[in-house]
């Protein structure tokens, strides 16, 4: 309850930052060097990928905004450029949910030849349709985690390289959201499932919330890992909150009305809901922070499965027989994968 009354309230927690500031506000004063870096930002077309790249270049950070849809991402950096004229700003295609564009993506942006400093993997989707992508992957499993495992595998070197050489540390954010703690049994088994043509079993809210802790999941087991490769790279995973829409009314009328206006109490406009992210991206006081989840830009609980380290490291297995398969997945709906 008390938590609640902070939240609806935007009192500040520990950070001096709570659930109402802003995008803005938490990277105002940051005395990173932001005008020398470079971050990908992945789903910056719209919503908080967009305002977190336009806060971003805001205080010059050079962006790379890969996007399954290059005319989307070229009218979001021409609307960056509008606001922040000298912005470099670079749109480059990939589609998430194909390995072979997260490979195509990688080596083309290794090409450029430039340092890689933040690496927000925030792109998400939600398909109320059951699809299997081209690897044979269920479509959100596949766009919301496993093509960011995969792109932040092959960039993870270029990060370490970038931190050595220039004495700042790298940061990886991975946008999870609190959805992550709904999804409880095997996760593997679960994929196996909908991994199938014509599953099911499929329940598109539990499939998002599958995506979702594999983020924390992922999150856990990366940092545990680069700090065995001493890499000067953290990361960090942050659930945004959920963001003010404009709604549909089918009806009008006292009753619709007032459920409207408890329900836009609770939930964030844009610029609040991208501050989590941009903080932890740039903040000083998180320096060497590392494998920790944030909401409200604060630190907070994950699920207890989103905690575990045996589930963490399970994923993690899996993650690498998925992504480094030369054919399509088979899956074993009784064992997980074969």
């Amino acid at each position: 309850m008390l938590d609640s009354f902070y939240y609806l309230a935007g009192s500040p927690g520990p950070s001096g930052f709570g659930s109402k500031s802003t995008a803005e506000q938490v990277t105002a004063s940051s005395p990173l060097p932001l005008p020398s870096l470079t971050a990908i930002i992945t789903g910056a077309t719209s919503g908080i990928g967009a305002e977190t790249a336009r806060v971003l270049a805001k205080r010059g950070v050079r962006l790379i905004l890969p996007s399954r849809n290059l005319k989307a991402a070229e009218e979001t950096k021409a609307r960056i450029l509008s606001e922040c004229s000298d912005s470099q700003i670079i749109v480059m295609p990939l589609d998430l949910s194909s390995l072979s564009s997260v490979t195509n993506f990688v080596h083309q942006f290794q090409s450029l030849n430039l340092p890689l400093n933040l690496l927000i993997n925030n792109a998400g989707k939600f398909s109320h349709d059951h699809a299997i992508s081209e690897d044979g992957i269920e479509m959100t499993f596949a766009t919301n985690y496993l093509g960011h495992f995969l792109l932040t595998k092959l960039l993870v070197n270029t990060m370490a390289d970038t931190a050595k050489a220039t004495g700042v540390e790298g940061r990886i954010v991975n946008v999870s959201s609190s959805i992550h703690g709904w999804f409880s049994g095997d996760m593997i088994k679960y994929l196996g499932q909908i991994s199938r043509n014509k599953s099911r079993n499929y329940d598109a809210t539990r499939a998002y919330a599958l995506s979702k802790l594999a983020n924390v999941l992922h999150t856990h087991e990366l940092a545990r890992r680069l700090k065995q490769m001493e890499a000067n790279v953290s990361v960090n995973c942050v659930h945004p909150g959920i963001v003010r829409t404009r709604l549909t009314r089918d009806r009008e009328g006292f009753i619709t009305d007032l459920v409207f206006f408890m329900a836009s109490k609770l939930l964030k406009t844009i610029p609040q809901a991208a501050a989590t992210t941009c903080y932890v991206a740039t903040s000083p006081r998180l320096s060497h922070v590392t494998g920790k989840y944030f909401s409200d830009c604060n630190e907070a609980s994950p699920s207890k499965l989103a905690a575990s380290p045996t589930a963490a490291a399970r994923l993690w297995s899996a993650s690498e027989i998925m992504v480094n398969t030369k054919s399509k997945l088979v899956f074993d709906p009784n064992n997980g994968l074969e």
